[in-house]
């Protein structure tokens, strides 16, 4: 699982966070690997934004060892499946996905289905990181759900 947003300060970190602690939580830490990246330079090397933090600690869900990195063209080898916060994210997604990739991409919001918006809010310019929490551990903990009904895990 990679999760992709513009910068990977914000929303990505924040579910590869919550989907990794997910995870632990139902003892299927062999069963996958999560990792997240953006599609941008802005911010590789840096930690999660400290609004992403902030949440991650209000819930109890490790965010240390985070640090921001590019999507590289390997990523379309090593991961199945790449989940993008927003249009933009899957746009420049399918833009460096190698035409021999099977990777599969889809919006992590393609797993809540009574939210009004498609796209993850970046709370990196609306300041609402609870939003951006709430509909994050909503996805991932469909998208977990799902991935487990439909691989027998």
């Amino acid at each position: 699982m990679l999760f992709v947003c513009l910068g990977n300060i914000c929303r990505s970190p924040m579910a590869e966070a919550v989907f990794s602690n997910l995870v632990t939580q139902k003892n299927l830490d062999d069963h996958f690997v999560v990792d997240s990246a953006g599609v941008s330079n802005y911010h590789i090397g840096s930690p999660p934004h400290e609004g992403t933090l902030k949440k991650l600690k209000e819930n109890n869900i490790n965010g240390s060892g985070l640090t921001a990195r590019q999507v590289e063209p390997s990523d379309f080898e090593h991961f199945d499946y790449i989940f993008a916060m927003d249009d933009d994210n899957i746009k420049a997604l399918n833009d460096l996905k190698p035409a021999e990739s099977t990777a599969s991409l889809k919006k992590l919001l393609d797993y809540v289905d009574h939210h009004d918006t498609r796209n993850v809010p970046d709370p990196y310019f609306t300041g609402d990181f609870n939003e951006t929490y709430d509909l994050v551990t909503e996805a991932c903990q469909n998208l977990l759900h799902d991935i487990r009904i439909n691989h027998d895990i």
